[in-house]
């Protein structure tokens, strides 16, 4: 059998293979902590569940429109109206099986062969090769932990080319858990408003997963004139335990949305109507359920930092959201006989005391790791106990 070029260019998720190993270890009776998983272990609000009964009950189980049930735009809409400040018509509204098949729409829609997409390393493991699926070649520019791992004005103009197609950003990040403050992102805006060629992407899927006073701004917030050159991709699934419901949404220029939608519609077609149903029920209503989240996520964020950086050869910044921490590990590499990247790190501490991380390659930085802490504070005190253990025994 002779399979496509393209499909050979991409790589299995790495993060998905972290949690399928660690899930088969655990079967074979391994004591295994899971850090390497990206969704909330907290369950779906009730009244969101109720919701997809009462959709369920009422017989509400067909085919719905392919960009989504009227009553869940209206809920998006609604959303950026109040939380973002930004208006968009029906028609400027996609709804998709979760974020990532928006930016797949937006990949398959926008690129031709041989655009260019400029894409921040260390960046969300999907990116590149979505890129490369559409034709397209990703640029990656790498923003290393004495960059705060934030694209600055600088980078991003050195990397534009008369063939740059598309920018993706992505703020709150995984795998840093950083996000880019508004003077930053509007000195990234008068970059791109000199370049009018190129499409902006951002990704605001963990944008209620901020800890302490720091503010939400996306690039459209701070350079308002892009507008029309934006699509804005978010969803449920991070901010209402809504991961394996799989509905995300995106926000962009009438003639964009069109053309994503006709993606949408040879491929998948509408997501499930119970899932829209409860994604209505998220967005309008009690918003209680993500401050108890994003609590518990604070107090596990402020753990591992200080737990990570009294680690020999381990150096990690504050997160200002997610549920991630991205230490760099080149120093405790360098300290372990017969470890010499941090993909071997990896599988040393998940061989050696069952503890399961991806490492930072997957996310186009090497030398580093990241840490899920969406797991209970037993779990991690336990796990940064077993790594700190490995580097104190190095050589």
């Amino acid at each position: 059998m002779q399979l496509s070029d393209r499909v050979q260019q991409v790589k299995p998720s790495p993060t998905l293979a972290v949690s399928a190993l660690s899930s088969k270890l655990k079967a074979e009776g391994r004591d295994i902590i899971g850090l390497g998983v990206g969704e909330p272990d907290f369950d779906t609000p009730a009244h969101v569940c109720e919701a997809a009964i009462k959709a369920i009950m009422e017989g509400k189980t067909r085919y719905t429109p392919v960009d989504g049930i009227a009553e869940l735009k209206q809920a998006v809409i609604n959303k950026f109206q109040r939380e973002n400040q930004l208006s968009y018509a029906a028609d400027e509204i996609l709804v998709s099986t979760g974020a990532k098949q928006s930016i797949y729409n937006l990949t398959q829609a926008l690129l031709n062969e041989g655009d260019e997409v400029i894409i921040p390393a260390p960046y969300w493991v999907s990116y590149p090769d979505m890129v490369m699926l559409a034709g397209g070649i990703p640029v990656i520019v790498e923003v290393g932990i004495d960059d705060h791992f934030k694209l600055s004005a600088e980078k991003l103009e050195a990397a534009i080319t008369p063939k740059t197609r598309l920018l993706m950003l992505n703020s709150p990040s995984n795998p840093t858990g950083v996000s880019y403050e508004r003077e930053e992102l509007v000195a990234l805006g008068e970059v791109l408003l000199r370049h009018p060629e190129v499409m902006i992407m951002t990704d605001d899927i963990y944008e209620h997963v901020l800890f302490g006073d720091a503010e939400f701004v996306n690039i459209v917030n701070a350079t308002p004139a892009l507008r029309e050159r934006c699509v804005v991709v978010n969803g449920v699934s991070k901010a209402y335990a809504m991961t394996g419901w799989r509905i995300g949404y995106a926000a962009g220029s009438k003639a964009l949305i069109r053309a994503m939608k006709i993606v949408q519609m040879q491929s998948t077609s509408n997501p499930s109507s119970i899932s829209q149903y409860a994604s209505v029920a998220a967005l309008e209503g009690d918003q209680q359920c993500i401050q108890t989240m994003i609590a518990a996520y604070e107090r596990r964020h402020h753990f591992v930092l200080e737990a990570a950086n009294s680690i020999a050869g381990m150096r990690c910044l504050p997160s200002n959201g997610t549920f991630y921490s991205f230490p760099n590990v080149e120093e405790m590499i360098k300290r372990i006989d017969g470890v010499s990247n941090d993909t071997e790190l990896a599988t040393l501490l998940l061989d050696k005391t069952g503890v399961a991380l991806v490492p930072g390659s997957a996310f186009g930085l090497a030398g580093h790791i990241r840490i899920s802490f969406a797991t209970s504070m037993a779990n991690l005190e336990q796990a940064m106990e077993r790594i700190a253990s490995i580097a104190s025994h190095a050589i």
